[in-house]
């Protein structure tokens, strides 16, 4: 695990789990088999060392678990830039991954600029090397170690070592490829402070701590060149890095008494309006209601998780819940709603339904997150639910399933699941609140007290409200796809 790593000679092997996104969709039991394996393709929770793994939003919310921040520290605000991936079968893009990422500076006097990903579901702060000269390291921002006085070389034990001498480096394994790196005691802003030292800088400013950072010698092709960001940073509870230095908002909460000890979380339901990230508090400009607060079950395993009492899906509850050992983790760094793998059948059946409008099978195009369909409700731990729609959690483009004999058809609509494998400190029903989720409800995450609040996201009125400096990457056409047609005996 990533708090219990193995060392090998001056190599540190951090063995950490992962999740893995496998085919999967359902409409009927006959069809099972045939539209698991013509599901997505592997839509890894975006870059994870963690886990082997426009309606209104719908929020019951106990009375006594008001809100109590007191806003007496600053904001910071990071826009947060969007970029699609496609996912591509027989040369057909039959879905997107959607990441999202802002700035960030590491070094001082001359501050170097990485786009990365805030990811709840990981513990470290990763930037590409300038010793790195593989493809993927290539086409980023890299960190250069003569350009930073700030920078202190250190061992995998956190001793000081000379700049020019051997290196400990870690390996981390993510859902589709590798990362190694080198330690060092760094520096990061968010935002820049040219020409000023390290002290000065931790002293004055509020956006300024001092960590270890990883950084990377060696980055797989796969996945990390198919993306803009250049790293990730962790923030995920102090559990989950290697050391207490390692963890951002670890080392954020402890130096800096300043900048309030939590953060908040606002995904825009449309790509004319930028996302952010808060640090410090939460944006109350974002939310509908107060706040209301879920505690963290389990903190000693690193993750943003929380208990679920029951899960409903349309009229039904599932069985899965009933002993009491639901999980789910509030996750930024995953594009997708993550669901037991052996759930996954059963709530791929409960989803998928039959495009019964004549004129969508006529013209053969269908956009299944306008069609119909069940409501998924989370009731968590301390009685909050959310409800996500079918708007949500679906497939934009459809299904043709032609049965060869009698020759009949149908258009179904699926859901877009990721199927979580099972680890023992996360246990077999362990589910993933990833984009989905944080859509519909701004997500605020408590360090000190170890708590998560949830409350209606409020979006943007008008286009001109959402000026701010993001971009759009590689985004799709409006028109869906059109479904695509398989064939059965």
């Amino acid at each position: 695990s990533a708090s219990n790593p193995c060392y090998h000679d001056t190599v540190t092997k951090l063995h950490i789990p992962i999740i893995k996104m496998q085919p999967g969709t359902t409409f009927s039991r006959a069809l099972v088999g045939l539209l698991l394996l013509l599901s997505a393709e592997q839509c890894t929770s975006l870059l994870k060392p963690v886990i082997t793994g426009d309606q209104e939003s719908t929020l019951h919310l106990p009375v006594s678990n008001q809100q109590q921040d007191v806003q007496e520290h600053p904001l910071v605000r990071i826009p947060l830039d969007k970029q699609y991936v496609p996912v591509t079968r027989n040369n057909r893009t039959i879905m997107y991954k959607t990441v999202y990422f802002g700035n960030m500076y590491v070094g001082l006097p001359i501050p170097q600029k990485f786009t990365v990903v805030f990811d709840t579901g990981s513990g470290h702060f990763i930037v590409p090397s300038k010793n790195c000269k593989q493809p993927a390291c290539a086409n980023h921002n890299r960190y250069d170690r003569h350009l930073s006085e700030s920078a202190v070389d250190l061992d995998h034990f956190g001793n000081v070592v000379p700049h020019d001498s051997e290196r400990d480096q870690v390996a981390i394994s993510y859902g589709t490829g590798e990362v190694v790196g080198e330690f060092s005691r760094e520096v990061s802003c968010m935002s820049s402070h040219m020409g000023e030292n390290a002290s000065v800088a931790l002293a004055s400013h509020t956006d300024c701590v001092e960590l270890r950072i990883i950084q990377a010698t060696e980055m797989t092709e796969d996945p990390f060149a198919h993306f803009e960001f250049d790293g990730v940073l962790g923030l995920g509870l102090e559990a989950l890095a290697l050391e207490p230095e390692f963890s951002f908002y670890g080392q954020l909460a402890r130096t800096n008494k300043r900048l309030a000890p939590l953060f908040g979380v606002f995904i825009a339901r449309d790509d004319r309006f930028s996302s952010e990230i808060t640090f410090g508090g939460h944006d109350p400009q974002r939310v509908a209601s107060d706040l209301h607060w879920v505690p963290v079950t389990k903190a000693e395993h690193g993750h943003w998780q929380l208990a679920v009492r029951r899960i409903i899906i349309g009229n039904q509850t599932l069985k899965i819940c009933e002993t009491g050992e639901c999980t789910a983790i509030a996750d930024t760094g995953t594009s997708l709603l993550g669901i037991p793998k052996a759930s996954l059948q059963d709530i791929h059946w409960l989803l998928a339904r039959e495009v019964d409008d004549e004129e969508a099978i006529r013209k053969n195009h269908v956009d299944c997150r306008t069609i119909p369909g069940p409501n998924i409700t989370f009731v968590l731990g301390d009685g909050v639910e959310l409800t996500i729609g079918p708007e949500m959690y679906s497939r934009p483009a459809g299904l043709r399933v032609i049965t060869n004999s009698p020759g009949e058809e149908q258009l179904l609509c699926r859901a877009a699941l990721l199927p979580v494998e099972v680890l023992p400190m996360l246990g077999p029903k362990a589910f993933i609140l990833g984009e989905p989720v944080l859509r519909k409800y701004y997500t605020a995450y408590d360090w000190k007290l170890q708590r998560i609040g949830f409350a209606p996201a409020v979006q943007l009125l008008s286009p001109s409200e959402g000026k701010a400096a993001h971009r759009v990457i590689g985004a799709p056409p409006a028109e869906v796809p059109a479904p695509t047609v398989v064939y059965t005996e």
